[in-house]
């Protein structure tokens, strides 16, 4: 009798500890820079993809919090990474930097240097693997969106998507390549040739537009 009781006993907790664990939201921490920081706002892409999970009707299975500084590169996202990010225990962590790696270069004289973008940006994904953290890779997305390749900063731009590209591949993150998809919009959508105003306010900041592009293949990576 008392053997039947323990194992009754054991059986409840195992279903009631399941239950709890079903019931649990996704935990998502969007980490980047002043696109993510603008990301909570009223337009911004992290309230859009909240607005997309309460129209399927699955909002509550998913808690997004946004985890963005204006002006950060990838070497903050690394030394805020304890506090802003581990502490909050998430399931899935979306790391969308490099847009003040290669921006700052020219408008500030600083930037990141190509091996270091790489160190930190490798040694983020170390972190959050060794804890058991889903990762999701983002590329940066415009610093310009003329469409003929005359952006001041295409070059750089395109070959640090490139190296964002090879570290999500080498430590199997699922990617969400905005670059790729960016330049494809505008080269479709930009027939004056804008430098702005068809994806960005500014040529690097989102508009309504580029929000709900951005929130579309980051919420896709995220419910896949």
């Amino acid at each position: 009798m008392k053997n039947t009781l323990k194992t009754l006993t054991l059986i409840l907790l195992s279903v009631l500890m399941f239950s709890l664990t079903q019931d649990k939201p996704t935990k998502v921490i969007l980490f980047g820079d002043s696109i993510t920081q603008a990301g909570v706002g009223p337009t911004g892409y992290i309230t859009k993809m909240k607005e997309t999970l309460e129209k399927q009707g699955i909002k509550e299975k998913y808690q997004l919090i946004g985890a963005g500084i204006g002006g950060n590169k990838v070497y903050d996202l690394f030394l805020r990474m304890e506090d802003d990010v581990l502490n909050q225990n998430p399931d899935v962590v979306v790391i969308y930097i490099g847009v003040n790696d290669v921006w700052h270069k020219s408008s500030h004289g600083t930037g990141t240097d190509a091996d270091k973008f790489v160190g930190f940006y490798t040694a983020i994904i170390k972190k959050l693997q060794s804890k058991g953290i889903k990762v999701i890779c983002c590329t940066p997305a415009v610093i310009g969106e003329r469409n003929d390749n005359s952006n001041s900063q295409d070059g750089d731009l395109n070959h640090y998507s490139n190296l964002i590209r090879g570290i999500a591949s080498k430590f199997d993150c699922p990617l969400v390549d905005l670059r790729k998809e960016f330049v494809a919009y505008n080269v479709k959508n930009n027939p004056q040739n804008k430098e702005s105003g068809i994806l960005t306010t500014d040529r690097v900041h989102l508009n309504e537009t580029g929000n709900q592009m951005v929130a579309d293949f980051i919420l896709k990576a995220i419910v896949k």
